[in-house]
């Protein structure tokens, strides 16, 4: 597998910002005002969902690396036929307001089908939060072996906050910024942290161990370009930041 040279700066450099705009958000215009704020505003690259029409779209419109997102293995060789650069096996997220739930054994199949298929393209999974910790490590160790290139962590939509403002902003991050930190000591390839993650968590997330975070409601929700491109940007300055702190 080779990944992206743009990419592979950004993963060393652990400064990834993915804009994700959602794997059920089959919207034409609503993914394309993403994918364009996500451009303007300094992201690496976007995560939208494994369809052929709204991959073109998004390469008409944007020069960043374009990953898709699916839970069908069969939908990623069409979208990488349509020009997709990367592939993620995620988006847990929006299926568990429908009771659907990702097993650890389901996860490592659906990898191992999707490497079947597509042997060569950088390879993203998530790793369940509904998992303990310690059977998320386990999970992203033989996902790592089964051939994912990055492993990603979630967990933002199942927190609970009881505080307003930056409290609140890292109680909804404290699952995935913990996933972070288990399987990033545990696994050689880099870590995304995403789900739950905001301006003042992403530096956290740097901290823990993650190469980058994916955002997706913090910008897609936003209901102007200009909000988007805002937030894109405040997110790239606190990465930025986190890693001026870091490597200091």
């Amino acid at each position: 597998m080779t990944m992206l040279p743009k990419l592979q700066g950004a993963f060393a450099n652990r400064s990834v910002l993915k804009v994700i705009s959602g794997l059920n958000n089959l919207n034409a215009q609503s993914v394309a005002a993403t994918v364009k704020a996500a451009e303007l505003g300094g992201a690496t690259f976007v995560d939208i969902a494994a369809d052929t029409d709204l991959v073109r779209l998004a390469k008409n419109v944007t020069s960043l690396p374009i990953c898709v997102s699916a839970v069908e293995p069969e939908k990623f060789v069409a979208a990488v036929a349509a020009g997709a650069d990367l592939i993620e096996i995620g988006n847990f997220d929006s299926f568990y307001a429908q009771g659907r739930r990702f097993e650890a054994e389901e996860v490592l199949a659906l990898t191992q089908q999707t490497r079947a298929l597509l042997p060569e393209i950088t390879l993203s999974v998530t790793v369940p939060h509904i998992l303990t910790l310690d059977k998320q490590v386990q999970l992203a160790e033989s996902l790592v072996k089964a051939g994912a290139d990055i492993i990603q962590t979630e967990g933002g939509t199942s927190s609970k906050p009881a505080h307003a403002g930056s409290l609140g902003l890292i109680e909804k991050a404290a699952p995935t910024l913990a996933a972070a930190y288990e399987i990033s000591r545990a696994v050689s390839v880099p870590v995304l942290c995403a789900s739950g993650i905001s301006n003042v968590t992403a530096p956290l997330a740097i901290a823990a161990g993650a190469a980058g975070v994916g955002v997706g409601s913090a910008i897609n929700q936003l209901n102007s370009e200009v909000a988007m491109i805002a937030a894109v940007r405040g997110l790239v300055e606190s990465l930025n930041t986190a890693n001026i702190r870091t490597f200091a």
